[in-house]
């Protein structure tokens, strides 16, 4: 009879043992091919940098809200706002989650494309990185940067 409490205790500790384990290591995401629209929603950090720099030392900083967008449910649209040489810039901002991309189309005045933004998620969806190019057809002066997009606390 004085082998069950050693029994129960030790039972008691391996369970423990093996809960602290499982609770040290974080579970992998499985991040879709196709994100929800809703997955995007909110204030997202912005970081630009040229392709030979590095996210360290940005050559632009800034912000972009997502939400719904108004004429395709698959995808949001929202406002970027950044620090560029001289001034900020603003611009209206559509794109989506496909086939495991991130795609964002950019426009200073809500008609003319100026940006086209590709990308990949990483951090299980609440970080993108990737590559933001002029569009076609606009000023060959403007410079192709890499992206980070961290989302903002509180919006997960």
């Amino acid at each position: 009879m004085t082998h069950r409490p050693a029994l129960a205790t030790l039972a008691l500790v391996l369970c423990l043992s093996n809960g602290l384990t499982n609770a040290q290591t974080p579970a992998p995401c499985e991040l879709p091919a196709d994100f929800e629209p809703a997955r995007l929603y909110g204030l997202w950090q912005l970081t630009l940098w040229p392709e030979t720099g590095s996210p360290e030392r940005p050559s632009s900083t800034g912000a972009v809200l997502f939400e719904r967008h108004p004429e395709y449910a698959g995808g949001v649209r929202g406002r970027l706002k950044r620090s560029g040489p001289g001034n900020d810039r603003e611009a209206v901002v559509s794109g989506d989650v496909a086939d495991g991309e991130f795609n964002l189309d950019e426009s200073a005045n809500g008609v003319d494309l100026d940006a086209v933004w590709t990308g990949v998620p990483q951090a299980c969806g609440n970080e993108f990185q990737g590559t933001r190019r002029p569009a076609e057809g606009r000023p060959s002066d403007e410079p192709t940067l890499q992206f980070l997009l961290k989302k903002g606390s509180g919006w997960n």
